[in-house]
């Protein structure tokens, strides 16, 4: 197994040159300002990434959870793990000071997670769910909720979960069956079962929140009739201390291609009669207050693709660097001085950093909404994060998947054999295009809601931003650079009025080339971020500030896509342009 470096220079220049974190930290203000502060948080959480959080990563995957006796037990490194986890604060860098968090902004805990992600993914998407549960309650709980649950949630200690699916009815959430009735005490009694539940039972925390969708009698039809309730696995008393046992059990694990450290549960609810739980929201509005979870963990499992393929490519770059084979010039050689081999590493590392801007660039705009209040600004910034959501949920974990797999071509024959830990990159990176949300129901939602709904304007203010940096770039003496985002972005842009132009004429049509254009929209994007990079890291070589190999390095990388990645573009628009129904 190669160990895990995380690369925090690489993380900073993204925040800085892509995100521009200098900017939105002025918005908050305090230790966000703090550049040493934030250095110092960033190298800390890359130490405890490397040091306890990746030499549990491969724990997980040969012992992975087990099921013994309705208790669910995990390798005791990840107790480890998680003790230096909650030790930390790192679980609250994000929430409000209020209630127990640091109230630092959204951007910079990505970034952080991004290393956990990398680190060990099985561990950290617990974290991921309970983030998402918090975010949940803090915008739909009550007060009396919001005291109960989110300073140990925030905290780390208790942990949050999402119950969506049920057998037979995955994507499709109108079909749900499980049910809840008024008890006549202000809680309700919720009956069923739920299915692919991360994280759904284990003893890492004193408590799991669990949320969990259901319909009370004589809700309408259809999604329009499902509410949601907090479920507790242990009841809480009024002095916050825990009391006895809800009627909820993990029924079963399921046994999994990859992540195989995280227990995925067979939930059941209410077999003693009904799990008591508490409405959260207004009853049958539970998939709006769900959608709040949902979006934000979309691009949270994007992060998790960039991070899959940034600790797959350290490993391919770390074989490929010591692995002997063939000879050039008369001398025996390691197999990246192989063209070949050399395309390939260059196009892991391109593709990584583009999908690192993209994902950084996104979070910043959810932050500058949240502290722009009503202003049109703010709108806009929104908007934006709406629009590009489920671009970086899919073409980074269609991304993630793809460097993955090429990493284990680089190993050869030693990456199909588990001892080097290639396979188990690839393994669990393929989850990444199913969950919260299949990377088709990301295309049919950027296609029939993003962009149809306010016939692509929300994209034409992207589309307009991606021009001004390509002319900023060509004032720069970035050329060829500005040349190749603006021959893609014309196609985009033609793409995008043919779905605006057609939806409403032709859906199928549209729904048929909908995951096409959505990989033409992220390719376009990457290859700007890269522009982005390449354009700053010019400037702090001319400026004389910053390593001139790692800055050259940007530019290098910048160039290869352009190179190697965005001519995709043409062809994916042709796709689109010749669509028929056959």
């Amino acid at each position: 197994m190669t160990a895990y470096a995380a690369p925090v220079d690489d993380i900073r220049f993204a925040l800085d040159a892509q995100a521009r974190f200098g900017d939105l930290a002025r918005l908050w203000g305090g230790a966000a300002e703090d550049g040493e502060l934030v250095g110092a948080l960033l190298a800390e959480a890359g130490r405890l990434a490397g040091e306890v959080l990746a030499p549990a990563n491969r724990d997980g995957d040969l012992e992975g959870a087990t099921l013994e006796n309705g208790v669910v037990r995990l390798p005791e490194s990840f107790r480890k793990a998680h003790d230096a986890y909650v030790a930390g604060g790192w679980n609250g860098l994000s929430f409000p000071e209020a209630h127990g968090g640091q109230g630092l902004p959204w951007t910079l805990a990505m970034a952080v997670s991004e290393m956990f992600e990398s680190a060990n993914m099985a561990f950290s998407v617990g974290a991921l769910l309970t983030k998402g549960a918090i975010e949940l309650l803090l915008r739909h709980g009550t007060e009396e909720q919001k005291r109960t649950y989110l300073p140990n949630m925030v905290a780390g200690v208790w942990s949050g979960t999402m119950n969506l699916t049920e057998p037979g009815a995955g994507t499709d959430l109108a079909r749900l069956a499980t049910r809840a009735e008024r008890a006549g005490d202000g809680a309700y009694r919720v009956v069923g079962q739920k299915i692919f539940i991360t994280y759904g039972e284990h003893e890492l925390t004193g408590n799991i929140v669990h949320m969990v969708l259901a319909r009370l009698p004589g809700a309408p039809d259809g999604v329009k009739g499902v509410s949601l309730f907090l479920v507790p696995k242990y009841l809480v008393k009024p002095d916050g201390a825990l009391g006895e046992r809800n009627d909820l059990r993990a029924v079963s694990l399921e046994r999994k291609l990859g992540v195989k450290g995280s227990p995925t549960c067979v939930m059941a609810y209410g077999d003693g009669g009904g799990a008591t739980g508490f409405l959260v929201g207004e009853e049958h509005g539970g998939l709006a207050c769900m959608f709040t979870m949902m979006n934000n963990a979309r691009l949270a499992v994007g992060l998790q693709g960039l991070a899959i393929g940034e600790r797959a490519r350290q490993a391919a770059a770390a074989h490929a660097a010591g692995r002997v084979q063939g000879a050039r010039g008369g001398r025996a050689v390691t197999i990246d001085n192989h063209p070949d081999v050399r395309r390939m590493l260059a196009w892991m590392k391109a593709r990584t950093e583009a999908a690192r801007g993209l994902v950084y660039w996104t979070a910043a705009r959810f932050d500058r909404a949240e502290r722009g209040g009503g202003s049109d600004e703010a709108a806009r910034d929104r908007a934006l994060f709406e629009l590009l959501t489920p671009v970086v949920k899919s073409w980074a974990t269609d991304g993630g998947v793809q460097i993955a797999s090429e990493a284990v071509q680089v190993h050869g024959g030693a990456g199909f054999i588990e001892e080097t830990g290639a396979a188990q990159h690839y393994r669990d990176a393929r989850v990444l295009p199913i969950y919260e949300g299949t990377n088709g129901v990301q295309a049919i939602d950027l296609v029939g809601r993003k962009i149809a709904r306010d016939r692509g304007a929300a994209a034409r203010v992207l589309f307009d931003a991606i021009a001004a940096d390509a002319d900023a770039a060509r004032a720069a003496g970035e050329t060829g650079l500005a040349e190749a985002v603006s021959s893609g972005l014309d196609r985009l842009r033609g793409a995008t009025q043919w779905v605006a132009g057609t939806m409403a004429a032709d859906r199928d049509a549209v729904l048929a080339q909908a995951t096409t254009y959505q990989r033409l929209f992220g390719t376009v994007a990457g290859g700007w971020q890269l522009l982005r990079q390449a354009v700053a890291a010019k400037r702090l070589r001319e400026e004389g500030r910053g390593d001139p190999a790692f800055l050259e390095a940007k530019s290098e990388t910048a160039r290869f896509y352009m190179a190697e990645d965005m001519p995709l573009a043409g062809a994916l628009a042709r796709t689109i342009a010749n669509a028929s129904r056959a």
